[in-house]
């Protein structure tokens, strides 16, 4: 466990505290932090921090705290330093040029941090206290709060330092109150001791709830001090005799290597079991607890057997998760028990293989701490275990650029944070843009964005966007997005969702014009049909449309036949209805006028048209299908749309074949699959352009390397796309084509 030493009262001696500051340092290391001291006392003068603290005992006590949790000699330098940049732009550079860059570095992350505060401290002061979000939201919005600050560093000693800074701005208010601290101690629980936690940085976790808790109920606070009814260092002590006696029966029983620690529980730890537990103080058992690690399971047991031999344990307090492991696979011993001066001691047994999973692996307590339910965020969770295992390696090592080295390398994850100008934190995958921004917050934002504000500044729309910045959108009152933040090639839209969002609306608006179309249609055909005031609905069921909407666009379309549409809206009968091959008086078959010379037996003068799903030519062999309004639908005798057609509906398949005059152009889709490359859709449509087909529709894709064309064209007649696609498959690149 780490021990930090409290800071001290700001004096210019400066000697007595570099015996503290200096602990564990090289003479080399020392001598430097020694002029880091010196700097700090010329630089900063009697200026004073925004809480009333002078800058000069801040950093004082930042490096007394840093210096506790044994950081190297360039986290103890930074911060001594943390404040040159806040009141001198070339500060970093400064601190480079006397110091180096390692510590300048450290400086610059401390910065970057402090720039985030006005941000934080708005969001807990506006939305926490006043209660203007709902709980869920408020915890969704803390937890990206955390990662954010996690994720805006390069070096976790600059996480370290910030927790050291808050530590020192808690103590500060300790001794001098001010209306400040209950503001600061709210961000502190919601934002700061989580962090600790989840690191591990115990020592500082504790101090930053305690004073925190002191500080918001100062009540409930000196009640549950004053049920502890001993000083802390009574309490202290009380361990140290435990963990004594407890270790020399383990000896004594031939348990030589056995790890035991322990700590009183702090004052917050209680009230919170108190308060999710419903239960008084006396019936908290861990008060004080023990923790023992032993390298064998039966040495558990061993150790369980004297535990119980040396204090008499509570009835109902023993729960064996070694034998019947929690869900997340948490295994260990607990027990309470009985002390002789009647106060209760809690003991936790386990081996060293269990502690790794508990304290790193999925069983990780640190959610369960701060009331979190397990989540989907494997991924995260498995980073902080790395981050409290790299802090765990650093007390082992000499060198500290290897475990900085290690950090870097353990980024969080592939997340951006930036922040709305209301202080809500976004979070948005690595190159994301102002675009996905406006989209993220809400969808009617993304189609109004015209333009946006990067801390301040107007950016263009398609500038990445990194962590920490403040993002603002200007926006029109009406409008929709442009068609070029679709183009891949211009960088607008980075996010899949963003990019939906944008298709859906152009989506909407082009159904909405062909709407508006087929309603000026279907009222200028009713005004010609004298028939203004007929009922829309009850018409569009007559000619076999679900709703007014389908009848509209099938107008639009040109898939409804107006001589029909007029016929029943004046009231007469649907001339699909009655038109089934049993009721047709057998003529001479002879070509259809009008219809492309189709030839329907048996019938004259026939409404028809060409299926759009096999998109038939001649000389291909035909069949056709009688609809509800809409005539004689061809399709393609291979059609599978039309096998399940006839196969449901035997009775409205009637023979069709292409008349002696068949004239026209007839749609018809080609397939390409090619290895892709720059200029492949160039050459085919040059071939599209010197067999003078009319290209009608265009679809491409392409992935890895892979592409996949479909085109709509032109034809008068097969032989001519037989010709078309024997040239395509000459194409360098093209693997096959066929018609579709």
């Amino acid at each position: 466990m780490v021990s930090v030493v409290h800071s001290v009262a700001a004096q210019s001696d400066f000697d007595k505290f570099l015996v503290t500051l200096s602990a564990g340092l090289s003479a080399n290391d020392a001598e430097r932090l020694k002029k880091a001291v010196e700097f700090a006392w010329e630089s900063y003068g009697d200026k004073v921090l925004g809480s009333g603290e002078r800058i000069w005992s801040h950093a004082l006590g930042m490096a007394v705290i840093v210096a506790g949790l044994k950081l190297d000699v360039e986290s103890r330098i930074a911060a001594m330093l943390f404040a040159i940049p806040s009141y001198d732009e070339h500060g970093v550079a400064r601190i480079e040029e006397h110091f180096g860059k390692p510590a300048a570095h450290l400086v610059g992350g401390i910065s970057r941090l402090n720039r985030l505060r006005p941000i934080t401290k708005g969001f807990v002061a506006t939305n926490i206290e006043a209660g203007e979000i709902n709980p869920t939201e408020m915890k969704a919005q803390i937890e990206v709060l955390r990662k954010m600050l996690l994720a805006m560093v390069e070096d976790i000693r600059v996480v370290l330092l910030r927790l050291a800074s808050r530590t020192q701005t808690l103590r500060f208010y300790a001794a001098n109150p001010d209306d400040l601290r209950i503001q600061v101690a709210r961000e502190t629980l919601e934002l700061y001791s989580p962090l600790a936690n989840r690191l591990g940085v115990w020592e500082l976790k504790w101090e930053l709830e305690d004073l925190s808790f002191r500080f918001i109920h100062p009540e409930t606070y000196k009640k549950i001090a004053k049920m502890l009814d001993e000083k802390r260092s009574e309490r202290e002590q009380f361990i140290t005799d435990a963990v004594a006696k407890v270790r020399e029966e383990l000896t004594a029983a031939g348990v030589d290597k056995a790890e035991i620690y322990g700590r009183p529980k702090h004052i917050y730890s209680i009230w919170n079991k108190m308060r999710k537990k419903g239960v008084e103080f006396s019936e908290v058992y861990d008060v004080r607890a023990l923790r023992i690690i032993v390298d064998d399971l039966k040495d558990c047991y061993t150790a369980l057997g004297i535990v119980h031999n040396l204090w008499s344990p509570i009835s109902k307090e023993f729960d064996d998760y070694i034998s019947n492991p929690k869900g997340n696979y948490y295994r260990s011993l607990h027990t309470a028990v009985h002390c002789p001066d009647g106060r209760s001691l809690e003991v936790q047994i386990r081996t060293w293989e269990m502690h790794k999973h508990a304290e790193l692996g999925v069983a990780a307590h640190w959610r369960y701490k701060e009331g979190s339910k397990r989540t989907t965020e494997d991924e995260y969770d498995e980073k902080i275990a790395w981050l409290r295992q790299l802090l765990t390696w650093k007390d082992e090592v000499a060198d500290s650029s290897d475990w900085i080295k290690h950090y870097k390398q353990a980024a969080l994850d592939e997340t951006l944070y930036v922040i709305t100008p209301q202080g809500k934190v976004v979070d948005l995958p690595q190159g994301a843009t102002p675009v996905d921004f406006a989209y993220r917050v809400h969808t009617d934002l993304g189609h109004r964005c015209r333009g946006a504000k990067v801390n301040g500044q107007l950016v263009t729309l398609n500038t990445p966007l990194e962590t920490g910045q403040q993002v603002e959108i200007v926006t029109a009152k009406v409008g929709g997005p442009s068609r070029d933040w679709l183009n891949p090639t211009l960088n607008y839209i980075h996010t899949k969702s963003a990019r939906v969002k944008v298709r859906a609306w152009f989506s909407n608006l082009a159904l909405e014009e062909t709407l508006a179309e087929g309603r000026a249609i279907v009222g200028k055909e009713l005004q010609r049909a004298g028939q203004t005031g007929a009922n829309i609905e009850e018409l569009s069921h007559k000619l076999g449309f679900s709703r007014a909407d389908d009848m509209y666009i099938a107008a639009a379309r040109g898939d409804m036949n107006l001589r029909q549409f007029q016929a029943v809206a004046r009231g007469g009968d649907l001339l699909a209805e009655t038109l089934l091959p049993d009721a047709v008086q057998t003529k001479p078959s002879k070509p259809v006028e009008g219809n492309q010379g189709i030839l329907i037996v048996g019938v004259d003068k026939l409404l028809t048209q060409l299926a759009r799903c096999c998109k038939p030519a001649p000389p291909d062999p035909i069949q056709g299908f009688v609809t509800r309004g809409k005539g004689i639908s061809i399709h393609r005798m291979d059609c599978s749309n039309f096998a399940n057609l006839a196969a449901m509906h035997p009775e409205r398949v009637i023979e069709t074949d292409w008349g002696i005059q068949t004239t026209g152009v007839f749609a018809a889709d080609i397939v390409v699959d090619a290895h892709d490359r720059q200029g492949l859709l160039r050459d085919i449509s040059e071939i599209f352009t010197r067999e003078k087909l009319n290209v009608v529709g265009v679809n491409t894709q392409s992935k890895q390397g892979k592409a996949h064309m479909s085109f709509t064209v032109e034809i008068t007649n097969l032989q001519q796309m037989q010709k078309t696609l024997t040239l395509i498959h000459e194409v360098e690149g093209v693997v096959g084509v066929r018609r579709a």
